[in-house]
């Protein structure tokens, strides 16, 4: 290099560290520092201009002497090897005939680039915004991340106060309020289902006797037997102090569900131990169906429900009573003489 170009590649590698200088022949005879860290271990110097970097645009420049022609003008290049990086380039005449030097920045491309190099500020020109621009989307992609975690917890306590707020917390069944909401959904969907309405008998008296830990210690095992004995897209709630309502879609004959109305009242029967003594306790069932395009809307269809259960109780209890509408037509129920047995 003459001494010319010598004082010109020392200015350069302060003031541009991604530059590189071309002999008449096309080939690098000087490289800034950045450039030779982006290359480590690669021959740079020495190397045709052409071997190392591809020009993407303009097309057509693939001789030095279309690069010369091009001086000025705006270049897209990428290296010839991985990692195939981008750059922006320049090209100005140098100091002496033919010499070209060829100024290059990352453009858009430059978080790859400085993760594919290990690049830090000091590689940059002391005035180039490139290492400003960093820090911002540094900071950007923080409090990006730092939004996103505290969306994700906003969105679990969300959906934890969702399920408090529809679920009975004694037995972790679904609550009146969740019930409701589901009935009225398949009543809206005009598909057939059927609601059973399940009555704890002799409840009252393990509360009188055994006291009220004993009486939520056994609301929790009839919760547990009920979960047990319905189909995965079957729902249970536990609706009052000690009833519960199961509603079954898709159900249409009085088959299937005797059967699981038996299975309960059996199991609900058998001996439920707390405390060294025995809960003794039983359960009366009514169930009604729901016809797609009947005259019966969620508040009728609980007043069904409820007089086949209230039929169940003036039985005997521990037992299953389908809604009929005779079951209507002697409707003289004393509601709250049954919610206390």
């Amino acid at each position: 290099m003459t001494k010319d170009t010598v004082m010109l590649a020392r200015v350069l590698s302060r003031l541009c560290p991604m530059h590189v200088i071309l002999d008449a022949e096309g080939r690098i005879i000087h490289a800034g520092p950045t450039m030779r860290k982006m290359r480590a271990g690669l021959p740079l110097v020495g190397a045709v201009f052409s071997d190392v970097f591809a020009v993407k645009r303009p097309r057509g420049l693939q001789t030095h002497a279309d690069l010369q022609s091009s001086a000025g003008i705006k270049l897209h290049l990428q290296f010839c090897t991985q990692p195939c990086t981008e750059f922006k380039g320049v090209a100005t005449p140098g100091p002496t005939v033919g010499t070209l030097v060829v100024n290059l920045s990352f453009g858009i491309s430059v978080v790859a680039g400085v993760q594919d190099y290990n690049l830090t500020d000091a590689d940059f020109a002391p005035t180039d915004l490139t290492t400003e621009m960093l820090y911002l989307i540094e900071a950007k992609s923080t409090a990006m991340a730092s939004w996103r975690s505290i969306s994700l917890r906003l969105q679990g306590a969300k959906r934890e106060a969702e399920e408090q707020a529809f679920t009975d917390t004694l037995t972790g069944l679904k609550n009146r309020r969740a019930f409701e909401q589901i009935l009225r959904r398949h009543v809206q969907a005009q598909k057939g289902f059927a609601l059973m309405l399940v009555d704890l008998d002799y409840f009252k008296r393990v509360n009188d006797t055994q006291g009220h830990v004993a009486g939520d210690h056994v609301l929790r095992e009839v919760a547990q037997i009920m979960a047990e004995e319905v189909r995965s897209h079957d729902s249970v709630a536990r609706v009052g102090g000690d009833e519960f309502m199961i509603l079954v879609p898709g159900a249409k004959d009085r088959k299937g569900l005797a059967a699981m109305g038996e299975r309960l009242i059996s199991r609900i029967e058998e001996a439920i131990p707390y405390g060294g003594q025995n809960c003794e306790i039983s359960c009366s069932i009514g169930t009604a169906f729901f016809e797609p395009g009947g005259e019966a809307d969620a508040g009728r269809l609980i007043e069904d429900v409820d007089l086949a259960l209230y039929a169940s109780k003036t039985a005997g209890r521990r037992r299953h009573t389908f809604f009929d509408q005779s079951l209507r037509a002697h409707d003289n129920r004393q509601l709250k003489d049954r919610r206390t047995v």
